[in-house]
């Protein structure tokens, strides 16, 4: 075959490589931040497309969805549109914990992205394989694709995701693939190999589609949706709350589905040596789970719709990649599965990563400068996580193409933070899942204040709208005003005694302000109202809030103050010559940590696993010798 001609096509701003979940919110920032933006992807039909779970949200997730939100990102305003189901996890648990899921229309989603990047002024979409990028000098200037268009570029963002070299695995059943049988990239990673970049394999899954009329629901528990509304974006009024939405479905596996796939784990490519891949630790196979919990006599699924208008239903909790005929006996074995009809068999997905210790905070690659790298390739599982590493790389990949400094997030800042923070400073040996226990802050972190934390910030950036910003600081404001009112409003004992007997509580002696009077257990701002009456109503959520900061006002100052100390540490830079060996007493493990991942300032370095407070007070002492600039707090 002749060789395929390079040729110079258009010259950009930034060009962003991929369209998932992570590569549409790059390009999106991007181009509201006034750069000139190229969105380039191997199928237009995959673009924010769900090839697995067809949801958003859920613990610490939600959260992050609700972050992108409140930085001017696209993806809940996205699902807010689109959603089939929506509720409201761990209400019976404290605020930190509290996060949305929402099943989505899969099909929808994916219009309703594309037709939301289509109608953006500052970005063209492409349908084109990128083969290639163009460094020159150390710097990444554009890239090639398969047809020898080269796109030059002043910066570049690689959301590749799982077609990286993309393997399809399905009992003895292998082929190269991206997800959902696209095409997948296969000379991208040999070009970041030959580039310098440590790359490792990483592998997924996911589970059978079955035909919703061939499943028996009366054998299952219904799952509906919220009747209260709820929304991920701050932005979605309650009046368009979906009242019609589809119900999912909750069954278990048992003893009979456990002995069919012990009987074949010499077929399971998971168990048989075929899958090479690391696999995610908090979303395991099947078969790994009959394998790892064995005293479990049952597992939950989940038969979950994949939209309006198609009758495939996604069976949750239920990945596999056993061989087709396997996973039918299995199906079948399950209450309200016995006669499911199989639309589309579940298998695994092994692809490769860059290794993420080879980034910086801005997302931007230490070994090519200029070169951003978001999502699944950065060793991240699930649609949200990819997203808020997207919209992060985006925001920087504009800001370093109009030569300004970039942009990041603490981890006290927001959980997009925490996880940006885990990947560069620890790396990853498996597919990283956000988890509210990975955030030391998370009474901080919660779903209900993403906006008071981050809009000032998406503001900053030119993400957020006029409009918008005058509605958040009039919400600011309707916030402060009642803290105020209740913290200076007295309730007499008179008044309140009859209603606290009523409620089995003690009497008081003397006078409490209201606030203080709203912090007791039993007593909620309804409560309240009878005896300290609002002169105006007020927002739902300014009401949510107002509660959250003053019943959890004493822990939430704790964490500030922990916030605070950190702070400090975050403001001590290291300096990037720094020589680690010429510093004596470093132990020899914190040395080689230290190098291989180079932090940025003292409180990254005192993150990295095998750095000890010693080599910290050490570290400490020799920047402040060399007299290190400290940068604002």
């Amino acid at each position: 075959m002749p060789e395929v001609r390079e040729y110079e096509a258009s010259q950009y701003d930034v060009v962003v490589v991929g369209a998932g979940h992570a590569g549409c919110e790059a390009a999106l920032s991007a181009a509201r931040m006034g750069q000139k933006t190229l969105l380039i992807t191997i199928s237009l039909e995959m673009l924010a497309f769900m090839p697995c779970n067809p949801s958003v949200g859920g613990p610490a997730k939600g959260i992050v969805v609700r972050e992108i939100d409140a930085l001017g990102g696209e993806m809940a305003r996205n699902i807010d549109k689109t959603y089939i189901q929506m509720r409201m996890l761990n209400t019976g648990k404290g605020p930190a914990v509290r996060a949305l899921r929402a099943q989505a229309d899969k099909a929808a989603y994916h219009r309703s992205m594309k037709a939301a990047i289509e109608a953006e002024p500052n970005l063209d979409l492409r349908q084109g394989l990128v083969e290639r990028l163009i460094v020159e000098d150390g710097v990444c200037v554009g890239v090639v694709a398969a047809t020898g268009a080269r796109y030059r570029a002043k910066s570049v963002v690689l959301t590749a995701g799982t077609s990286s070299r993309g393997k399809i695995i399905i009992g003895e059943l292998m082929y190269s693939s991206g997800p959902n049988n696209s095409l997948p990239s296969i000379r991208l990673s040999e070009n970041l190999e030959a580039n310098g970049f440590k790359l490792r394999r990483f592998k997924t899954g996911t589970p059978p589609r079955v035909l919703g009329q061939s499943i028996d629901f009366d054998q299952t528990e219904e799952q509906p949706g919220d009747k209260t509304p709820n929304h991920f974006s701050f932005m979605t009024p309650d009046s368009v709350y979906l009242k019609d939405q589809l119900s999912c479905w909750m069954t278990y596996t048992n003893a009979t589905t456990h002995d069919i796939i012990r009987q074949n784990l010499d077929r399971a490519p998971m168990f048989s040596g075929v899958i090479k891949g690391v696999g995610p630790r908090y979303c395991p196979s099947i078969e790994d789970k009959v394998v790892r919990f064995a005293d479990k006599p049952r597992h939950q699924l989940f038969l979950e719709p994949e939209g309006r208008d198609t009758d495939e239903y996604y069976v949750g909790d239920f990945s596999t990649s056993m061989p087709e005929e396997v996973q039918l006996k299995m199906l079948h074995s399950v209450a309200g599965l016995e006669h499911a009809e199989l639309m589309r068999p579940g298998y695994a997905i092994e692809y490769d990563i860059i290794e993420p210790w080879q980034l910086t905070a801005t997302l931007e690659t230490k070994v090519v400068k200029n070169l951003f790298t978001a999502g699944q390739m950065n060793g991240t599982s699930g649609y949200e996580e990819a997203a808020g590493q997207g919209l992060i790389a985006g925001i920087n990949a504009a800001l370093r193409a109009a030569g300004q400094p970039g942009f990041t997030l603490k981890r006290s800042d927001a959980y997009i933070g925490v996880m940006i923070d885990d990947l560069v400073t620890k790396g990853t040996n498996e597919p990283y899942r956000l988890l509210t226990s990975r955030a030391e802050y998370r009474l901080i972190l919660r779903h209900d204040n993403a906006d008071l934390r981050l809009t000032e910030m998406g503001h900053q950036l030119g993400l957020i709208s006029a409009e918008r910003y005058a509605r958040f600081q009039a919400k600011k404001t309707a916030i402060a005003a009642e803290r105020q009112r209740l913290e200076t409003t007295r309730l007499k004992p008179k008044d309140v005694n009859p209603w606290l007997a009523a409620h089995g509580a003690p009497d008081l002696k003397d006078g409490v302000l209201a606030s203080d009077f709203l912090k007791r257990p039993e007593v909620s701002y309804d409560d309240l109202m009878q005896f300290a009456p609002a002169p105006a109503p007020l927002d739902r959520y300014v009401i949510e809030e107002v509660t959250v900061q003053i019943k959890y006002a004493g822990y939430i100052d704790k964490e500030m103050q922990s916030i605070a100390k950190l702070k400090r540490m975050e403001s001590k830079l290291i300096p990037q010559n720094i020589d680690y060996d010429a510093i004596n007493g470093l132990a020899t493990e914190a040395r080689q940590k230290l190098v291989k991942i180079q932090p940025e300032t003292l409180a990254q370095a005192s993150r990295i696993s095998g750095v000890n407070p010693a080599d910290i007070a050490i570290l400490s002492v020799y920047i402040e010798q060399g007299r290190i600039a400290k940068v604002q707090a």
